[in-house]
């Protein structure tokens, strides 16, 4: 477990830092994003990844890679939308956005670690074709939660499905990544 956390920190570290230096360039303008907005944001990274995946072509050049990391950093930009949104000013301190990108990620680890107790690793011996069709089945479940005005009778949250996108997409990551 100690080899996943190690893992995971290091993809979050690399993910952070274009979080940082993208709100260097273009300040916080994803804040006038709805949480819509940006699961429509992570369908389209999904949808390529899966294009690609299904075609072996890729004609933009970007690498899947690329697009994990993009679906990771809307994620918490979704994540914050949700908590934090309503408190904030459209454009906020890059110290303040990078301190809540930290809170959601801390948050997204300790999930992770919970979960991957109670799975056993099992994401290790999946695909990474697999991770992207989870990705976009919560996509899918996101997108009816938001139609259904954010209710649910029995299922989780929109926030709990940003939150396991997320993770399945550092997954995808340290499989792209650290092949062994």
């Amino acid at each position: 477990m100690s080899e996943t956390v190690d893992q995971y920190t290091k993809v979050i570290s690399k993910c952070r830092e274009i979080f940082e230096k993208k709100t260097k360039d273009y300040g916080t303008a994803w804040r006038i994003l709805r949480t819509s907005s940006l699961t429509d944001q992570i369908f389209i990274k999904a949808q390529r990844i899966r294009t690609i995946q299904e075609t072996g072509e890729n004609k933009v050049g970007e690498n899947i890679e690329d697009e994990f990391i993009g679906i990771i950093n809307y994620c918490v930009m979704a994540i914050i939308q949700l908590h934090e949104g309503e408190h904030l000013p459209l454009e906020i301190d890059p110290q303040i956005a990078e301190s809540l990108y930290d809170k959601y990620t801390n948050s997204s680890l300790e999930l992770m670690v919970a979960k991957n107790h109670d799975y056993g690793e099992a994401w290790r011996d999946m695909r990474v074709s697999s991770l992207t069709d989870l990705i976009l089945m919560k996509i899918l479940r996101v997108k009816q939660i938001e139609n259904n005005k954010g209710k649910t009778l029995i299922s989780e949250g929109i926030d709990a499905n940003y939150f396991d996108m997320l993770n399945y997409s550092v997954f995808a990551l340290i499989h792209l990544t650290f092949k062994k």
